[in-house]
């Protein structure tokens, strides 16, 4: 008995090989019929005996490619067709988009064989790719993902390229971003002059003479260019650093292989894994001692930043120059990451001597990604390559379209449409004119892939942010709801949505650097009852003034001054704080002090840790954001389990944390190991009197903090209290567009 079904297929099954899989599947069934994408997924006729139909369908699950993610299968049966044969049609751009956009993929095993066998015609190509690997969000322009479609639209197929595309058996049939060395893109080495010095495979070879000479090369990669050097060579990185005006800020370095990682840092068996994976982030991993690695790599810091390659040009200069290299984003400070070659050329010859580029248009810059593992988990810090735009998928469907726009830090942005929420690559800080343009771009190149027209726009409450001012400008100009949220209550919504917690309250603990609170003061170290529909704020750390406002997020000794005059007034004891600031401006700062003159309140945890930072003498300045955190956790000790007293009433008092800490007689290793044990033993006993019997959720910047957040969870384990983390988006501000998107949809 035959049978004819029709089948639709969404999800990430387009720029996975999924088509040719579906066409080898049929062909080794004996079924007739096609497969073709569409603006939804894959749409797929099959037509034979009943018993090869059966074993298709679910051949479709057990057998799919790697890389392919089914999100929803309909089947239809259909009367009887006349299908002569199987085949792979032309694709249909009409209809909703609501297909999956793949990230970009690190080179696979296969590609790598031939990148390096000296009798394959790809043999040393830096752009070799297959239907398992290569660049998919980056160069795609539009919807369906076809060469077409995409900035490989410009390189024609040579006859040996088209016959790999065109056969079945290949596995570069339908790989879209498929070229050689014939036909396909090239490398060209220029001076930071742009006089051109060579091309193709020499200007690798020149690369590489000019890295051990010392040189600073930007070289352009997959979603933007790196501005690289030898990770060995103190001069070279200083001279980076001086040419960034990078400050203290950490370098990520590349490695060949984790073999050579290992000669460097300690990694666990799980860090391993996540470093393999296929989306090669950069990992945070604690550094080994007594290394040639340059102290101007993470200065101050016991921990390092480590990736793999993972585009075929990274695989040969790594494994050409054999030292690790730092790789970090090539930008001017605050703005986004270069992808253009002109460019390049323009913003960054101040920092570079050499320059290798190639003619492939990056069409969506992409920064790396970013993670660590926390409590056996991987934990976003940068969620953007081999990530991003993947959906993130929704405990409800939602009822409307809805546009997030994020924070004013670390910014994202999210649509949200049906049951998923697509979240855009790291945007970054929104300080400059050129990161605000690139903010708007990404927002209309998501509209545009998606075809998509919000019907709600979200932002923070933030009066003073771009995105809410840009969010009100866009509701007004298109007649579209404008809705608002706390800042905080946006974090705890983005954490009960990626843990699918549906029709419960939890109790969140929401701690970050700053956010506008709903009393117009900034809050930061909030206890929060939450669920979909409200918040309720049943307790915060007391607030305390930031002398000087915004310069005292930069500056750890001005939160610290504040507190030490709230707790000892004009008398204060010798400390590093006091130290850090002449008699003059003791006496103007106590007068601000005294009379709230540019004196926010807060009840921000991540100024407490300054705070703590400042008194301890670890840190009097910031070079860059949560360094006082980061170095604090060097000294974390897990043999320390005491902590400071603390107060609890309406809100948490922390003078007498800082009151002990101050007459603590221990090492720099106690002090800080009980300060932060008295933040998680706090959290515990703001739940036993708030949130007994719910879950406790963990969300915003500070947990970053590996000790403080594994802290807390040991205390809540031992107490059988379930404990809800971020797995898939950062739990910093590079994840409340997905809370913004929730509450507006709701």
């Amino acid at each position: 008995m035959k049978k004819h079904l029709k089948i639709h297929i969404t999800g990430a099954v387009q720029g996975v090989g999924f088509r040719p899989f579906v066409y080898n599947l049929a062909k080794r069934l004996s079924l007739k019929g096609y497969v073709i994408n569409d603006t939804h997924g894959v749409v797929i006729e099959v037509e034979g005996e009943e018993k090869a139909v059966n074993r298709f369908l679910i051949s479709l699950q057990t057998e799919k490619p790697p890389l392919a993610h089914i999100f929803s299968q309909e089947i239809e049966e259909l009367p009887l067709s006349d299908f002569k044969d199987f085949e792979i049609r032309r694709s249909e751009s009409k209809g909703k988009k609501e297909v999956f956009i793949l990230p970009d993929i690190s080179t696979c095993t296969e590609c790598l064989n031939e990148l390096t066998d000296p009798e394959n015609r790809r043999y040393r190509y830096p752009f070799i790719n297959c239907t398992n690997c290569g660049p998919r969000f980056t160069i795609i322009e539009k919807l369906p993902y076809d060469r077409p479609n995409t900035t490989m639209k410009h390189f024609k197929m040579c006859p040996d390229c088209e016959k790999e595309y065109k056969d079945p058996d290949n596995r570069r049939f339908h790989a879209q971003p498929n070229a050689c060395p014939v036909c396909g893109p090239h490398i060209s080495l220029y001076t930071s002059e742009k006089k051109l010095i060579s091309e193709r495979d020499e200007a690798l070879k020149e690369s590489i003479r000019l890295l051990r000479e010392g040189k600073i090369l930007a070289v352009k990669g997959i979603g933007g260019f790196h501005l690289v050097c030898d990770a060995t060579d103190e001069r070279a990185v200083e001279t980076l650093r001086e040419r960034k005006k990078r400050g203290e800020k950490p370098f990520a370095v590349m490695f060949k292989d984790t073999e050579h990682i290992k000669n460097y840092a300690q990694i666990t068996d799980f860090e391993e894994a996540v470093i393999l994976s296929p989306e090669r982030p950069i990992v945070i991993v604690r550094k080994k001692e007594n290394t040639d690695l340059s102290k101007g790599v993470a200065p101050y810091l016991n921990r390092i930043g480590v990736f793999l390659p993972y585009s075929p040009l990274h695989h040969l200069l790594l494994n050409d120059y054999g030292k690790p290299l730092v790789m970090t984003s090539a930008n001017l400070s605050d703005e986004p990451i270069v992808k253009d070659n002109e460019e390049a050329f323009e913003k960054l010859s101040i920092f570079t001597d050499y320059i290798l580029v190639h003619n492939r248009d990056i069409k969506n810059r992409v920064d790396d990604s970013v993670v660590r593992v926390i409590d056996k988990k991987v934990s976003f810090i940068r969620r953007s390559r081999g990530y991003a735009p993947l959906p993130v998928k929704l405990p409800f469907k939602l009822g409307r379209k809805v546009l997030a726009v994020g924070g004013h830090q670390k910014n994202t942005i999210a649509v949200g449409f049906d049951d998923k929420a697509f979240i855009s690559q790291h945007i970054g800080d929104l300080e400059t004119a050129d990161a605000c343009e690139n903010f708007e771009e990404i927002i209309h190149s998501f509209f545009e892939l998606y075809d998509f027209k919000p019907e709600i726009v979200v932002s923070d409450l933030h009066p003073l942010y771009y995105s809410t001012k840009w969010a009100k400008e866009f509701s007004e100009k298109n007649s579209i709801q404008l809705i608002q949220v706390q800042h905080h209550y946006a974090h705890a919504l983005s954490l009960l949505t990626e843990n699918q917690i549906k029709d419960e309250k939890v109790f969140v603990l929401s701690w970050d650097g700053t956010g506008y609170g709903e009393d117009g003061n900034l809050w930061g170290g909030e206890f929060l009852l939450v669920d979909y529909r409200r918040f309720e704020r049943v307790s915060y750390f007391d607030y305390f003034k930031l002398l000087g406002g915004e310069k005292a997020v930069k500056e750890p000794r001005r939160v610290a001054l504040s507190i030490l005059f709230d707790i000892f007034g004009k008398d204060l004891p010798d400390l590093p704080t006091v130290r850090a600031f002449t008699d003059k401006e003791m006496e103007i700062f106590y007068r601000m002090w005294k009379k709230g003159i540019n004196s926010p309140l807060s009840s921000s945890a991540g100024r407490l840790f300054d705070a703590a930072a400042s008194i301890l003498g670890i840190r009097q300045i910031l070079s860059y954001e949560g360094q006082s955190g980061m170095i604090m956790e060097n000294f974390y000790s897990w043999n320390v389990n005491e902590h400071y007293p603390f107060e609890l009433k309406k809100s948490v008092n922390w003078r007498p944390v800082f009151e002990e800490m101050i007459k603590d007689r221990s090492d720099i290793t106690v002090k800080v190991s009980r300060f932060i044990n008295t933040l998680a033993h706090t959290a515990l006993e703001v739940y036993k009197q708030k949130g007994e019997g719910m879950k406790i959720g963990l969300t915003g910047g500070v947990f970053q903090n590996r000790f403080l957040t594994e802290k807390i969870v040991q205390l809540s384990e031992k107490e059988n209290i379930p404990v809800i983390l971020h797995k898939k988006v950062p739990p910093n501000d590079g994840g409340i567009s997905l809370g913004q998107l929730i509450y507006g949809a709701l």
